[in-house]
């Protein structure tokens, strides 16, 4: 499908393809250097279009296996051969026009047609600038850019040429090679700014202020401790942002995830276009507690640890942990795996530190099984209902399930107690209850309690 870039690239062709010819006719019937300039002027924009059709073209298409960061840059390649054009018309004509004022002139005579041409030409780029400048500011796109600039280049010097022609006209005949030297002058200037710009975005240079912006963007998106780098470099229509920055290493790759995108959305807002490359890295922060970094270290191991206790013993730190493994697992191949694990904390805290594991079975894989009958369900509430009695702390045992399977029973329950006790007193309580159900129950393999606080009661209605 052809694009809008496309579409103006290929009216451009043909609207200087026609006005060329007219200038090309009319210089060389009255003999006027500086309208034959523009037409020398419109071939080189014939081949400069032509090369701006191609090139917005070949921007369009999408990124391949060998141009992985897409086509963008040859917009500006095509730019700066069509700079290299004006440059070169620019000589060609200046040369001709001198040789003029220094051999005495030429005849040049001026008709209404020249008149009526040059006006026709001054109508024609002024529409064309005004609908390239916009299409080129809604799509990026540096050739179109480059076109729109050509042709305000175009709309300038044929005014000079109208302004030589009339002083021509009024009696001085060397008015035309001046107007040609003019136009000449103009292209240099025009062809310099893009020539400039152009060889900016070749050569990676960074949009001016984006780096800042991105920078202060990022540095305030929540969870980034420190931005170390923000590099830009435009390709095509988009600005490509790699950007590195400090995060804290305990936290988990989702929240990382999280960080990454959020810093894209900011650079895309700091900057529009902008396609970010985040490297995160990690780093240990001040507040960082003894408990954290175990959990750290054995996360990096991909090992499930619980119910870590730290002790500082004068000089000496003691940590202790429950290390959950595979519980198919030979008792030799379990303590390989704590042995690594103490060594990595060792290698977290100091080598002095002393490391105590109790190696605990972890389920591994998806127990099958199915609802118990009533009977067990019934003799299992009672049951429970009896030991949270003895506790004094856990009351309203209630929906009970039994779930068997070929392991054994698997039972769940909810329970309340006291809002104000503290987790570790109802956690005692509820691990009572499950020393006490097992004993009684050989088959059961796995008990949860679920406790909740009590519910307050309503307060009564007044009376009447």
């Amino acid at each position: 499908m052809v694009s809008i870039k496309q579409k103006a690239a290929l009216a451009s062709i043909l609207v200087t393809v026609v006005l060329t010819a007219a200038k090309a006719a009319v210089g060389f019937a009255s003999g006027s250097i500086a309208i034959l300039a523009e037409a020398a002027h419109g071939l080189v924009d014939t081949a400069a279009t032509v090369l701006t059709f191609y090139a917005v073209r070949l921007a369009d298409k999408p990124p391949d296996e060998e141009h992985q960061y897409g086509h963008g840059k040859v917009e500006s390649i095509a730019a700066l051969a069509e700079t290299a054009f004006l440059f070169l018309v620019s000589g060609i004509v200046v040369t001709e026009a001198v040789r003029r004022l220094t051999g005495g002139g030429h005849p040049v005579e001026v008709t209404p047609i020249m008149a009526g041409l040059m006006v026709a030409v001054i109508a024609v780029d002024y529409w064309r600038v005004r609908i390239m400048s916009r299409l080129a500011k809604e799509t990026g796109s540096h050739a179109l850019e480059s076109g729109a600039l050509h042709f305000a280049a175009d709309m300038a010097s044929s005014a000079v040429v109208l302004a030589g022609l009339f002083f021509v006209w009024v009696g001085y005949p060397m008015a035309d090679a001046v107007a040609a030297i003019a136009v000449a002058v103009i292209i240099c200037v025009m062809s310099w700014n893009l020539g400039r710009r152009t060889i900016d975005t070749l050569m990676d240079r960074a949009p001016q202020g984006a780096t800042e912006a991105v920078m202060e963007a990022v540095g305030a998106v929540p969870g980034v401790v420190g931005v170390d780098s923000v590099r830009l470099r435009e390709v095509g229509t988009d600005t490509l942002a790699e950007i590195t920055v400090k995060v804290n290493r305990t936290l988990p790759l989702e929240r990382v995830a999280e960080i990454k995108s959020a810093i894209g959305a900011a650079a895309a807002g700091a900057h529009g276009g902008t396609v970010t490359t985040v490297t995160t890295e990690p780093v240990a922060l001040d507040d960082e507690t003894v408990m954290e970094r175990v959990h750290l270290t054995a996360r990096r191991h991909a090992l499930a640890v619980h119910h870590v206790t730290v002790q500082h013993l004068g000089e000496r730190l003691c940590v202790g942990l429950d290390l959950e493994v595979d519980g198919a697992l030979t008792l030799g191949e379990a303590h390989e795996i704590a042995s690594r694990l103490e060594a990595a904390i060792g290698g977290e805290l100091g080598t002095d530190v002393e490391v105590e594991t109790h190696i605990e079975p972890l389920q591994v894989e998806m127990l099958v099984g199915s609802d118990a009958a009533a009977t067990q369900v019934t003799e299992a509430a009672t049951a429970l209902a009896a030991l949270a009695a003895t506790t004094g702390q856990i009351t309203d045992v209630h929906s009970v399930r039994v779930r068997d399977t070929a392991q054994g029973l698997v039972v769940t329950y909810h329970c309340r107690a006291d809002p104000a006790l503290t987790v570790e007193a109802v956690h005692e309580a509820v691990d009572t209850i499950e020393r006490g159900f097992r004993r009684s129950q050989p088959r059961v393999i796995r008990v949860v309690g679920h406790t909740e606080p009590v519910r307050a009661l309503p307060s009564p209605a007044p009376s009447p």
